[in-house]
């Protein structure tokens, strides 16, 4: 396959995964985006430009691997940078700490949830997809529990579907930080 061919699906792919409709994320999140982009930029694609520069001076490129993956990395540095590059372009940034309904659960609200299946309670930070990391306790905005939530108060019982049966929550605390 020629490289030619391998951009066209570099582009083909992007536009798969370009995001549609509004993204929200948190200042924390829009800044880590921004701090990835500076670094595949900065460091990381000219350290792979040097490399592959190098092994290009070696010679015959049709067998030279370090010349063939770092060509192929560098295309993967490329297609990432045009995809932060798309998305931070289309996020909306919220700052949760601005919300001035303090009483409803709205996106980058920090809620806390009693199941009634089994009294246990959890704790979510509602965020945008590119923030979502379950253990942290951060879930997207557009997950089946957080749509569930969204406009609700203290003391508001949910029923969220999931695929082992439906399940509720009672909300106890929502709060902005």
């Amino acid at each position: 396959m020629s490289e030619a061919n391998d951009s066209d699906d570099d582009d083909a792919d992007d536009e798969a995964d370009a995001p549609r409709g509004a993204l929200y994320i948190t200042p924390a999140g829009a800044q880590k985006l921004k701090a990835e982009l500076q670094h595949l930029l900065r460091v990381e694609r000219p350290k792979v430009t040097a490399e592959v520069s190098f092994a290009a001076s070696l010679g015959d490129r049709s067998e030279n691997a370090e010349y063939i993956y770092g060509k192929r990395r560098l295309r993967e540095i490329d297609r990432r940078l045009r995809w932060l590059d798309k998305r931070i372009e289309r996020l909306t940034v919220v700052d949760p700490t601005a919300q001035a309904d303090r009483s409803k659960v709205y996106f980058g609200a920090t809620v806390t949830l009693e199941s009634d299946e089994d009294g246990g309670r959890v704790t979510y930070q509602l965020v945008g997809p590119d923030e979502t990391d379950l253990k942290a306790g951060r879930i997207s905005v557009e997950s089946p529990v957080a749509r569930a939530l969204l406009g609700r108060k203290r003391g508001d019982t949910v029923t969220v579907r999931r695929p082992k049966g439906e399940v509720d929550f009672t909300v106890v605390g929502v709060k902005y930080v």
